[in-house]
């Protein structure tokens, strides 16, 4: 199993995640490995990622497991984010078409009018993480 490029997602996982959350399944699942394997790389650049890529066939089935599933959720996390505004188009019109666009008014427009607003277009802002 590589540990990018997978295109399922992980049972135990939900359908998007933070990255606080994803911080902490990966502390919990691959810390050690990383202790053992990339203890002195630096963080920046990918250069943990890379690092468990190169030291693959040493790491954890768990550690494997949770990166590949954790990577799915944080895709679709970004793929959320960029599709609110299409998924949302009718609500905002409806209930935010005299908000300001920008500064995030629009979104709060949004999440003060939730009852009103589409399961859809609720279903995407929870997606999307701004919820």
């Amino acid at each position: 199993m590589a540990l990018l490029g997978i295109s399922g997602s992980g049972g135990a996982f939900a359908q998007t995640i933070g990255f606080a959350d994803a911080i902490k399944i990966l502390h919990s699942s691959c810390g050690a490995d990383i202790e053992k394997y990339c203890k002195n790389v630096n963080l920046g650049n990918n250069r943990i990622q890379q690092c468990l890529q190169k030291n693959e066939a040493n790491v954890s089935d768990q550690c494997k497991a949770d990166y590949a599933g954790v990577y799915v959720m944080l895709q679709k996390r970004f793929a959320a984010q960029e599709a609110v505004t299409k998924v949302c188009d009718r609500d905002i019109q409806q209930l935010c078409k005299l908000v300001k666009q920008g500064k995030g008014h629009v979104l709060n427009c949004l999440l003060k009018a939730e009852p009103s607003v589409s399961d859809k277009c609720n279903q995407a802002i929870t997606d999307a993480g701004y919820r």
